[in-house]
């Protein structure tokens, strides 16, 4: 940065990401900022003030609303010219509700390791049902969570599943966890038996799966797939070699990292291969945001299909709230094993996760940040769509498949030095198979719509001028 200038937050009245505008405006009007010249970046002034970059960001997004800054893709922030007519001035790519938690913001650097959800009023909510708790907190807070005193929580889960094809449910059946990864480890744990049990998994795969299964001292076990997720051969085959398997992990509705969707037909031949060896199926509906489209393995294999869920996708992932739905007659080895292991969700939480799943805003609020996410899909699609990429309009995530010329992990290192950070296919693959040139790109709406569309750009970039050098 060319320039000595900094805010002076002391000055400041109120909230940080208003001194810092309040400062920019002062550095404006008395000359220690000039017209053209360049503002730090979003995260070199947050790390020199001591705030947050989601706090520099909102205030610079505040004074470009207000004509006293201008953003430029791929260029940065800058001190605008005068302007005293205001219908001049630009207008944002998007409406954005600019409620008092909103951070959103131009950044150079976009996270696009894991979904980001838009503000879309959930804190807000949130915030008043934690008052409501506070004020008056069913649980008490003065004892141990119980699974009776959980139960006003576990329906209002059951009526947030709304319509999932999860077969006949009740509320014991459901054990609400702390988060999706901690439900699997919790169905892993109630189900795997002897010295070293054997877990199938799909040959590209949510990571957790593995990681759940290999802190209990199971073996992975990596099964094919094709366009419609798990080939139901060559399950066969991974069993024939691994006859003593126990459970297979997979994520038919969305999967992570490609997208797929598998359809009923093919579920229901892979149903029909684990009834025949008695073997166990988690159900990870983890990532989905939109309508149900094909049937669960709890609906397919009422005492064999174990359903996993979380808010994280489509709430918040701050509150760390998951379930699972266990299949017929085991869920009271499941209640026993989340009591064993953790005891329970706070007794706070369970009373908010209780009213805020029943609140009569929060379907608004979710379909508000779905239509957020198709707008940052749409806009990674319109840039990227070139190229061999899969996407679907209500997954936070995209698939790319890399053009020749780029392998991922130096298509990830060349994307990090432009301020892009992906996920290469070899994170959610065997650490010894041949993982395809690919990449995962999660949705980031954190950022503002324009820092995601620079993005974009800057990987089209890439993709258009592969590496030519060879390296000796």
């Amino acid at each position: 940065m060319d320039t000595i200038w900094r805010p002076e937050l002391a000055k400041g009245v109120g909230p940080k990401y208003k001194a810092v505008a309040e400062s920019i405006r002062r550095g404006v009007s008395e000359g220690a900022l000039a017209v053209g010249q360049k503002l730090p970046p979003v995260r070199d002034l947050a790390w020199t003030l001591g705030i947050t970059p989601g706090t520099v960001a909102r205030a610079y997004t505040i004074l470009t609303d207000e004509g006293v800054l201008t953003a430029e893709v791929g260029r940065g922030t800058f001190v605008a010219e005068l302007d005293l007519d205001p219908s001049t001035r630009p207008l944002n790519l998007i409406e954005i509700d600019a409620t008092p938690h909103q951070e959103w913001g131009d950044t150079d650097e976009v996270n696009l390791f894991s979904p980001h959800l838009p503000s879309r009023g959930q804190a807000g909510l949130i915030r008043g049902v934690l008052a409501e708790v506070a004020q008056d907190p069913p649980s008490g807070v003065m004892h141990y969570p119980s699974r009776r005193g959980a139960k006003a929580a576990r329906q209002a889960m059951l009526s947030w599943l709304g319509d999932a094809p999860i077969g006949a449910v009740n509320d014991d059946d459901l054990v609400l966890t702390l988060g999706g990864q901690n439900g699997i480890m919790l169905v892993l744990q109630t189900i795997l038996r002897g010295r070293k049990p054997v877990v199938f998994v799909e040959e590209l795969s949510y990571p957790g799966f593995r990681r759940a299964a290999e802190a209990l001292r199971a073996e992975v076990v990596s099964v094919p797939m094709d366009a419609e997720g798990l080939i139901p051969e060559g399950l066969e085959a991974a069993i024939a070699r691994h006859p003593e398997g126990q459970v297979l992990c997979t994520s038919p509705e969305v999967h992570s990292p490609t997208t797929l969707f598998t359809p009923t037909a093919r579920r229901r031949q892979i149903a029909r291969i684990v009834e025949k060896h008695d073997l166990q199926v988690i159900d990870d509906d983890c990532y989905r945001m939109g309508a149900v489209e094909g049937e669960s393995y709890r609906s397919l294999l009422p005492e064999r299909g174990w359903y996993v869920t979380s808010l994280s996708k489509s709430i918040t992932p701050a509150l760390r709230v998951g379930a699972v739905v266990a299949p017929r007659g085991r869920g009271s080895a499941l209640h026993r094993m989340g009591e064993y292991s953790f005891f329970g969700l706070a007794t706070p939480m369970i009373d908010l996760v209780a009213k805020l799943l029943v609140h009569s805003e929060l379907p608004e609020v979710m379909r508000g940040t779905r239509l957020d996410v198709e707008r940052y899909v749409q806009v990674a699609v319109n840039t990227l769509g070139g190229f061999d990429l899969r996407w679907r309009r209500d997954v936070p995530f995209l698939w790319l498949r890399l053009p020749e010329g780029w392998r991922a992990s130096a298509f990830c290192l060349a994307a990090e030095k432009q301020g892009v950070q992906l996920r290469a296919a070899e994170e959610f693959a065997d650490r010894d198979a041949n993982a395809p040139h690919a990449v995962r790109m999660a949705i980031n709406a954190g950022v503002s719509l324009r820092s995601f569309e620079a993005a974009m750009q800057r990987l089209r970039d890439l993709l258009d001028n592969p590496q030519d050098q060879i390296g000796v």
